[in-house]
């Protein structure tokens, strides 16, 4: 294994690959974590120091701590593993922890704007006990347990902060995380009545860096794909990362899920060998379909009449008025005379029967109303029963979805966005060999939606009683949403400014023919030596390729040495507006993606070279970078 140690950091560079992880991390894998990094914590530690405290009811400390600083590099997206020791990183009593929220700030405490940096995951592990108890991703989730319960916090195990900062911007940073701590030292008298909570780390993938890719137009015909359940290859090794064993009867008491952007949810299941539904049964709605259909009948019937002769008025009023022509053209004759007061009086009569009509059918309508009504308060009230029972297929029963909901106003594309937590009265019962199930759903028409993960923590009461039985009640409620919008997440992007003063270069597909490269495109310099859209002359034209053959792109050294990674990523042409967090996106046309290029572990894909598809048909291609998207270029079919 090879760590590099410096600027109080210490870097997974090579060989914790996954296959070294337990999957899904668990208890088993945080405890990787504690042996490996244990012996390193005497010469490598965060930094860290209290910013702020303040006194809440019910004997509650409101700690804020700030690790740091970190030196972000220039375009930096890698996996590290900070060691939080020593007086000052966090609470220095023993208590318990009821609630955290994480940031990443800047020196001044200013928050830095998401298109520039973000905060791409953070998971607190305890080392002592192998618990990964908090976690927190782009979306900046708040853990908050339910009152009563609490983290069991002692000041003597060992901490390690896994951190992913992504830096979006060729700019170095110093940055710091924050994260505010509710504690309740045990030497308060509210501690005597906590109950302890204890994690539980659900993942539908596994490793340190637990992902998988969604393809646009993949999944069902709603747009939707969820994870495993519509990727038949998910787990080739027939062993189900997605689920964990209870051990012990207890109480569930809550949880929030995580998603990357184009994620609509996390959903958390439950099986129990031998469970089926066991609550009481609906009685069907009593059904007025006979009343219902003859009054519409009815309806129907008169609704014809009335046309009827509503049909011989209009035959009746032409005649008149052929009458009338004939009387001014010629000598009026009485007979005329008489035919057209008999064509008057029929008209009345008829005029007279459309009343009588409308009176039956606004009657016959009054009563179809009422019979509709009394059909919606039966059809609302079995509605509301079956509502109010567990989604129960078998043994499975559903215990909660956690939503993403976006404040981006463009939809699901970016991570503007919160997930929906559990209400803090959920409490679900749990037996021993129960199994918990999670799946991740993602959008599939807007684009694909690469590196993607879901995972939700699962906090619960072991051996406590009194919990809901799912299989008799409903506990999958709406839930609250963890919180609002951020302003850090304002810039979206997909501008094009004053006479293309935002755009990131001009539109490729109006441009001439660029260089017609044989030996491999250099990435590097936040370009492409050939098709970058910041490039002079010929180079940031599109570069030129024969149909059937393929454009190789490598890894510049520079890019190498500083542990920059980047990816070719198809978007829709010409690709060339401003950078935000919604822009660009992965919506090529024809998709393809080279996964982050570079080596030394997750999250690269251990390659540093990559080549275009050699099946596409003549055209151009706008591609752009996912880790830095700042970075676009473009490509030629001929």
């Amino acid at each position: 294994m090879t760590v590099v140690h410096g600027n109080g950091e210490i870097l997974i560079s090579t060989v914790v690959s996954e296959s070294k992880l337990p999957g899904r991390w668990g208890a088993a894998g945080a405890t990787v974590f504690a042996v490996l990094f244990a012996a390193l914590a005497f010469t490598v530690r965060a930094d860290a120091q209290v910013m702020r405290t303040e006194a809440l009811p019910g004997g509650v400390q409101r700690s804020t701590y700030r690790i740091g600083p970190l030196t972000v590099t220039p375009g930096q997206n890698r996996i590290f593993l900070r060691p939080i020791a020593g007086a000052g990183t966090r609470p220095d009593v023993n208590g318990w922890i009821t609630r955290i929220k994480p940031d990443l700030v800047n020196e001044d405490g200013s928050i830095p704007p998401s298109s520039h940096v973000m905060f791409h995951h953070g998971v607190w592990i305890n080392n002592a006990n192998g618990e990964l108890f908090y976690a927190t991703g782009e979306e900046k989730t708040i853990m908050e347990l339910p009152p009563g319960y609490g983290y069991k916090y002692n000041k003597n195990d060992s901490w390690t902060l896994n951190d992913m900062i992504h830096n979006l911007t060729p700019q170095a940073m110093k940055l710091y995380v924050e994260y505010t701590v509710d504690f309740i030292p045990d030497s308060a008298p509210e501690a005597d009545s906590i109950t302890r909570a204890r994690p539980i780390w659900m993942d539908v993938q596994q490793g340190i860096y637990p992902v998988f890719d969604v393809h646009r137009d993949s999944g069902g015909a709603d747009g939707k794909f969820t994870y495993p359940q519509d990727d038949p290859n998910a787990y080739p090794a027939g062993v189900h990362l997605n689920e964990k064993k209870i051990n012990k009867d207890g109480v569930l008491l809550g949880t929030t899920g995580h998603v990357h952007t184009g994620g609509l949810a996390t959903d958390l299941y439950l099986r129990r060998d031998g469970a089926s539904y066991g609550g009481e049964t609906c009685p069907p709605a009593e059904s007025f379909d006979t009343q219902l259909n003859k009054l519409r009948r009815i309806d129907k019937g008169h609704a014809t009449r009335r046309a009827g002769i509503q049909k011989r008025i209009k035959k009746l009023n032409r005649t008149k008025a052929k009458v009338r022509k004939t009387m001014r053209k010629r000598k009026v004759k009485q007979p005329a005379r008489r035919k057209l007061r008999k064509l008057t009086r029929m008209v009345k009569t008829n005029r007279r029967a459309v009343k009588r009509v409308n009176r039956l059918k606004a009657a016959n309508m009054t009563k179809l109303r009422q019979v509709e009504a009394q059909d919606k308060a039966a059809k609302d009230k079995y509605q509301a029963c079956v509502d109010s029972q567990p989604q129960v297929e078998g043994n499975r029963v559903h215990l909660f979805e956690s939503k993403a909901d976006y404040f981006d106003p463009r939809g699901p594309i970016s991570w503007d966005m919160a997930m929906y937590s559990t209400d803090q009265d959920w409490r679900v019962a749990v037996k021993a060999g129960d199994t918990l199930e999670l799946q991740a759903t993602y959008e599939t028409k807007i684009a694909s939606w690469y590196e993607s993960m879901g995972i939700n923590i699962v906090y619960w009461a072991p051996n406590e009683t009194g919990g809901k039985d799912p299989y008799v009640n409903k506990v999958d409620t709406e839930g609250v949403l963890n919180h609002g919008h951020l302003a850090e997440n304002e810039d979206y992007g997909g501008e094009t400014g004053e006479n293309g003063s935002k755009l990131a270069g001009p539109d490729p597909t109006k441009l001439a023919d660029g260089l017609s490269p044989t030996d491999p495109i250099t990435i590097g310099g936040y370009t492409y030596s050939a098709g970058g859209f910041r490039l002079p002359g010929a180079n940031g034209r599109p570069a030129v390729v024969p149909q059937g053959q393929s454009l190789t792109f490598q890894m510049g050294a520079g890019e190498m040495s500083s542990k920059t990674w980047h990816s070719l990523t198809s978007c829709k042409s010409p690709c060339n507006k401003s950078t935000g967090i919604s822009y660009p996106i992965a919506d090529g046309k024809f998709q393809f993606d080279s996964g982050q290029l570079g080596t030394g572990g997750p999250p690269t894909v251990e390659r540093t070279t990559w080549s275009t598809p050699n099946d596409l048909p003549k055209g151009t291609y706008t591609f752009f970078c996912r880790i830095h998207p700042l970075m676009r270029g473009a490509f030629r079919v001929k």
